[in-house]
């Protein structure tokens, strides 16, 4: 008699439509991510309203971004493309004088073939402020790619000094400074003695200061040094990138940048999962604990008792179903966690993905399948919409993870939704925010239960049917 074989994760492919915001949405996260930086956004007029609908919300930051708007001379080319990005430019270095331009093109500057790349080097020799080139269009899959352009870009403005002074390293390290901050020259140097010695470690991935320093401690107390972070707070510091530096991601829509910096500056790549939820973190620290012959501590002892902690908020979705449509390419990533918590994942919609990125949190969502004792979810590329909805009507989840576009209208018909791009902008990486992505979580569940509790469901059933 042979085994039984495991039951393998299933793929299909669709050919719906994509659903998704426009990856010019990254300029929301990342111009505050970089704060000596400005984003000039060149598109028409339709690229103005949406960037003033997505991100009017935060109209009193002070935003620094602006619209490069294309009119009808532009796109015919009967105007000079260099003398009026010069103008823009200079105008930008006058009033707020940034550290480095972003220059993010759209469909309209690919369609009619505009020479970015061409005009940026000139122009930043003219003004003396760097330029970088992205080219985060609606011709992406998802939304969240925008960040995965600009990053990719800026990777080829890492410095490649490789015999930099340690204290030298620490000056440009902004996270290494906060460590640092208040101690005696002694102590810092007694912390550099925790360090196991191995080589430079570079993270990616755009993440809150706050979650940036959690990963970094969490690295540390395994005696890993993370030499920088791409992005960094100020484009003037940039970590140092050579030739066989080890670079680690941190969210799965990077992979161009993954790419870029294996490729382009001969990075030697991570494939660790990513650190989302207790099981990822945990994950994600041991893949690079590994490489670095390294043997992990405490990490038993850390997740368990995260997951503890976890447990009044896992009591509410335990044994409950979840659909994900396919938005932000976090898909796989917030399903694995939510297998590890108790739900059957029923379907994974993603808009796309990069298996061989993704080939070791896939490995981990197989794992945790057949650990936990629940179907593979089936994994559908590029989902028609049309045909999602039928089989959600089929299956009738205890909850949908969708687009914005969706989530109304399944709402309508008795369906709990979550809207999957405030995963996006809400902080769900690492141990200590694995609570934050569980509110997300269950917010629609609990809202809707508390609804029925005041007989308000039937109220809102009604007026749907008028």
């Amino acid at each position: 008699m042979t085994a039984a074989q495991p039951e393998a994760l299933n793929f299909t492919c669709e050919t719906g439509n994509y659903h998704t915001f426009c990856p010019i949405s990254c300029v929301a996260w990342l111009y505050q991510k970089i704060e000596d930086s400005f984003f000039l956004v060149i598109g028409t007029k339709t690229c103005g309203y949406f960037l003033q609908n997505a991100m009017g919300v935060m109209i009193f930051a002070e935003p620094r971004y602006a619209m490069a708007e294309l009119e009808e001379g532009d796109i015919s080319a009967q105007l000079n493309d260099y003398e009026e990005l010069k103008r823009l430019c200079l105008q930008i270095k006058r009033d707020r004088n940034p550290s480095v331009i972003v220059w993010i093109g759209t469909c309209t500057t690919e369609i009619i073939k505009m020479d970015l790349e061409g005009l940026a080097p000139k122009l930043e020799a003219e003004i003396g402020i760097p330029i970088v080139v992205a080219r985060a269009n609606g011709l992406d899959y998802a939304f969240t790619q925008g960040e995965d352009t600009v990053l990719a870009a800026m990777a080829a403005r890492c410095p490649e000094q490789t015999l930099v002074a340690e204290a030298e390293k620490n000056e440009r390290n902004p996270i290494q400074k906060l460590l640092n901050f208040g101690k005696k020259k002694e102590e810092i140097a007694h912390q550099e003695a925790e360090y196991v010695d191995h080589p430079p470690l570079v993270l990616f991935g755009s993440l809150p200061d706050p979650v940036v320093t959690q990963l970094t401690v969490e690295l540390k107390k395994q005696g890993i040094k993370v030499s920088g972070w791409l992005p960094a707070k100020h484009f003037t510091e940039l970590p140092v990138i050579a030739e066989g530096y080890y670079v680690a991601g941190v969210n799965p829509f990077l992979s161009r940048t993954a790419t870029t910096l294996m490729r382009r500056r001969k990075c030697k790549l991570i494939g660790a999962p990513f650190p989302i939820g207790p099981d990822g973190t945990r994950a994600w620290i041991e893949k690079i604990c590994s490489v670095f012959g390294i043997t992990p501590k405490g990490l038993d002892e850390r997740e368990a008792q995260i997951w503890k902690s976890l447990e009044d908020y896992i009591k509410l979705i335990r044994g409950k179903s979840v659909f994900f449509m396919g938005d932000n390419l976090l898909e796989i990533c917030l399903a694995r966690f939510l297998v590890r918590c108790g739900m059957t994942v029923q379907e994974i919609g993603i808009p796309y993905m990069d298996k061989r990125y993704q080939a070791a949190e896939l490995a981990l969502l197989e794992r945790t399948c057949q650990e936990m004792g629940v179907p593979m979810p089936n994994i559908v590329e590029k989902p028609d919409n049309y045909n999602q909805i039928q089989r959600i009507k089929k299956l009738q989840p205890d909850l949908v993870i969708t687009g914005m576009a969706h989530a109304n209208p399944l709402e309508a018909r008795g369906i709990n939704t979550k809207w999957s791009v405030e995963f996006t902008f809400a902080q769900i990486h690492g141990f200590s925010n694995a609570r934050d992505l569980l509110e997300l979580v269950t917010r629609p569940l609990r809202r809707n239960h508390n609804l029925k509790d005041l007989g308000w469901d039937k109220l809102v059933k009604e007026e749907a049917k008028i």
